[in-house]
């Protein structure tokens, strides 16, 4: 696991790839020769102590979040953002969230065909993904409704995929998505579920954030 991801995920106090969540157990405080200062004291690092506490360092740290939960560019993440922003169909919040959870990169992790969403975008991007039996190579692509993902035919018996019949034996995907366990694919069968994003990080902070 790169160790540039971890203090990324104890400098934010929040699991960003989903592998991560012992460095948080192990090291419950921001990297740093100051990060573990006053630790025992409540269990908080001193470092940490008021940081962020101001209306822009919360609309930042909730940015850094979500953008580094989903590995994107500030470039790509504030173009989400800002697309976001001019849809009137639907809320703002929902729109962001929409928008990134039907990344083919994403769609591929939440399929269960990736343990994370970094790996998941370089199974995009080395050419081992299908839209609708077509390769599919950029991982920004948006996956619609009635869409199949799945693992091209060349790539199946190759090591990157030796060991995943085991590993999504037991594996059960967000309901906007019903897989096939046989045939290493899915299918997009509803919109994703924006709500569980929306409770669990600060959506209006961010977009407060790109308002600025």
């Amino acid at each position: 696991m790169p160790r540039q991801t971890c203090k990324t995920c104890r400098r934010l106090g929040v699991s960003v790839c989903g592998r991560e969540k012992w460095a948080l157990k192990r090291k419950p405080y921001p990297p740093g020769i100051h990060g573990n200062s006053g630790a025992g004291k409540g269990g908080k690092g001193g470092r940490r102590r008021g940081a962020g506490s101001s209306e822009y360092g919360i609309q930042l740290r909730e940015k850094q979040k979500v953008k580094f939960l989903y590995g994107l560019r500030e470039r790509q993440f504030s173009n989400y953002v800002l697309k976001a922003v001019t849809q009137h169909k639907i809320s703002t919040g929902e729109a962001i969230v929409l928008s990134l959870e039907k990344r083919l990169d994403n769609a591929v992790f939440r399929a269960g065909f990736a343990p994370s969403r970094s790996a998941a975008r370089q199974m995009v991007s080395h050419g081992h993904i299908s839209v609708n039996n077509r390769r599919a190579s950029v991982p920004s692509f948006e996956v619609k409704v009635g869409d199949a993902i799945g693992i091209t035919q060349k790539s199946r018996s190759g090591k990157l995929f030796t060991d995943l019949e085991l590993k999504i034996k037991k594996y059960n995907p967000p309901e906007w998505l019903e897989l096939d366990k046989q045939a290493f694919s899915a299918k997009i069968v509803s919109q994703p579920s924006a709500q569980e994003l929306i409770k669990a990080y600060n959506i209006s902070a961010i977009v407060e954030y790109y308002s600025r």
